[in-house]
């Protein structure tokens, strides 16, 4: 009976038949990879905002940033952990100690994941590399970082010389609304030394890593590939969910309050929220949204 449903995640397909004409569903969407939900969503008519989608006066994705820091700072723990021999993985300490080289990370994607993956990364003592092609992002990288983090251009030879000799890759790539491209191929990954590891944090967006193909479950969260072993968890902070939780109350309730209060005025009177609405009255109203379902 509700006029405003405000979720975390999209709806399961048991709860498409609760959506009406009449009604606004705030969340995440991520329908770019979804489309079953797209067409309940478009056969409803009802109202969708996307927390994903929505920008803030800088340009930024004030709704997204909360949970791509908590995804980007669990990738590089769980990539760790995935590294011990008793989880097959190369048995290596991610850090290493005096007299032994740590690990080689690669991060694939400068923004908010691959920032906080490679701050925790670093502070573990790994060796970390950012791959990006915004000259300035990797300019502010090197600035910050003092150096500590590595960035590199991302082109195919560059990556894949890289992959060579990486032990834990991340993948953090993010095209707003939109399905994330295939940037390690599963010939990359054949490359890749036995035992390594790839977590792909944009598994919610269909993933960067081809060899990813089909996403997993906290409960069994890795599988093997040409001997590497994959993380594609579609939902990383529900491990953390008290992190979670808080962390993305802070960032929606405002918006929440003004949707409660305005309605769909609210999106009027300010052009980033306005960004959010991926479905109203039966069409797309997200152009990224609609070009990756065509």
């Amino acid at each position: 009976n509700a006029d405003l449903i405000v979720k975390v995640k999209e709806y399961l397909s048991e709860e498409y038949h609760y959506l009406r004409e009449d009604q606004m569903i705030f969340t995440y969407l991520h329908i770019a990879n979804n489309a079953d939900f797209a067409n309940a969503l478009l056969q409803s008519k009802t109202t969708a905002i996307a927390y994903e989608t929505i920008r803030d006066a800088s340009g930024s994705l004030p709704l997204l940033t909360p949970m791509s820091e908590v995804a980007g700072r669990m990738a590089v723990q769980i990539g760790a952990t995935m590294l011990q021999k008793n989880n097959h993985g190369r048995g290596l300490l991610l850090g290493g100690v005096p007299g032994v080289f740590p690990a080689e990370v690669v991060i694939i994607g400068g923004g908010t994941v691959g920032l906080n993956a490679a701050k925790i990364a670093c502070g573990l003592g790994a060796i970390v590399t950012i791959f990006d092609i915004n000259a300035n992002r990797m300019s502010y990288i090197d600035d910050i970082s003092g150096g500590t983090i590595h960035t590199a251009y991302n082109n195919e030879y560059n990556l894949k010389e890289s992959l060579k000799t990486a032990d834990l890759v991340i993948g953090a790539v993010l095209i707003p609304g939109a399905k994330a491209p295939k940037l390690v191929t599963k010939d990359m990954v054949k490359l890749m030394k036995k035992g390594s590891a790839i977590v792909d944090v944009a598994i919610d967006q269909g993933g960067c890593i081809e060899t990813c193909d089909h996403t997993t479950t906290h409960d069994h969260p890795t599988f093997e590939k040409y001997g590497v072993l994959h993380y594609s968890v579609a939902n990383m902070p529900g491990a953390v969910p008290r992190t979670s939780t808080m962390a993305l109350s802070n960032a929606t309730l405002p918006y929440i309050l003004k949707l409660a209060h305005l309605g769909l005025d609210a999106l009027k009177q300010d052009e980033g929220f306005m960004k959010g609405l991926n479905t109203h009255q039966g069409v797309f109203t997200c152009q990224a949204v609609a070009e990756a379902l065509n």
